[in-house]
């Protein structure tokens, strides 16, 4: 077995498959793995566990949203012989009223950070702010395209952060030495209103996009109105309370550290991301 190998848990998904692609092209085995690998991976399944664990050295561990499964999970991976994971958390976890503590999607990253903390193994922790590629590929996605983005996140600015910088700081933590013991909160340079980001991705698709500030209540039933579930639509509003009250506005240095440089600038993540925009 190559004790080298590196695990991408999620290697499909929008990080995992940039983890994958930087792993290839340094020549650096790896495995990625989700429920359509082989062998296949399941969260929800612990017997797909062992399959992708064994002969591994690093892994990237990609937690499932609303479940605590990581403790298990990191538990089974040291009695393997894992020697090192890289957690991806949240940025805001230990932030007053930045998320309802309670709520299983908290309850995930509080007690996967606490579980790799914990285990007596290598660890470090990323904790990434708002992705920029939620307007290309994630949930903004498709109002982008449509040229008009209705949101509950009043005036409200976030430092959005570019995928690509989280994948180089993973690929760091996985491969290298000198990221043990440390928590890196990742964010993009400045914060921009949504205001601004439309304005620049409409500028980078050449085609105008229009950012409207409406109410969590207007938000819910234009949702409904879509065929969302009234819960669902509930939920996905709430997403928006730390970037409407201003909790994601504020500059995290956690790419400098990491990689001592600075973050990607939005304006370069519409650039590159025009043709699909």
């Amino acid at each position: 077995m190559n004790r080298n190998q590196v695990l991408v848990l999620g290697g499909t998904g929008t990080t995992g498959r940039r983890i994958n692609a930087r792993l290839a092209a340094r020549g650096i085995t790896h495995r990625s793995a989700s429920r359509t690998s082989e062998p296949r991976f399941d969260w929800n399944d612990s017997a797909t566990w062992d399959a992708v664990i064994e002969g591994v050295r690093s892994v990237y561990l990609l937690p499932l949203d609303g479940e605590v499964l990581t403790r298990p999970f990191v538990k089974r991976a040291k009695e393997l012989g894992v020697e090192r994971v890289v957690l991806h958390s949240g940025r805001g976890v230990d932030v007053p009223g930045y998320m309802d503590l309670s709520a299983p999607a908290a309850q995930t990253h509080i007690d996967g950070e606490d579980a790799v903390r914990s285990s007596g193994l290598e660890w470090t922790i990323l904790r990434p702010g708002w992705f920029a590629q939620n307007f290309s590929e994630g949930f903004f996605a498709e109002a982008v395209k449509a040229g008009e983005m209705r949101f509950p996140a009043g005036d409200g600015a976030a430092t959005f952060v570019d995928v690509e910088d989280i994948a180089d700081v993973a690929v760091a933590a996985l491969t290298e030495d000198g990221h043990a013991g440390k928590t890196y909160e990742l964010s993009g340079p400045r914060a921009l209103s949504l205001n601004e980001v439309a304005r620049i991705l409409g500028k980078a698709r050449g085609k105008r996009v229009v950012y409207t500030a409406i109410t969590v209540a207007a938000f819910v039933a234009e949702s409904v109105a879509q065929g969302w579930a009234e819960e669902d639509a509930k939920g996905f509003a709430e997403v928006f309370h730390p970037l409407r009250t201003g909790l994601d506005a504020h500059y995290s240095s956690g790419v400098e550290e990491a990689l001592g440089r600075k973050p990607r600038t939005f304006e370069a993540f519409a650039e590159s991301a025009a043709r699909i925009l």
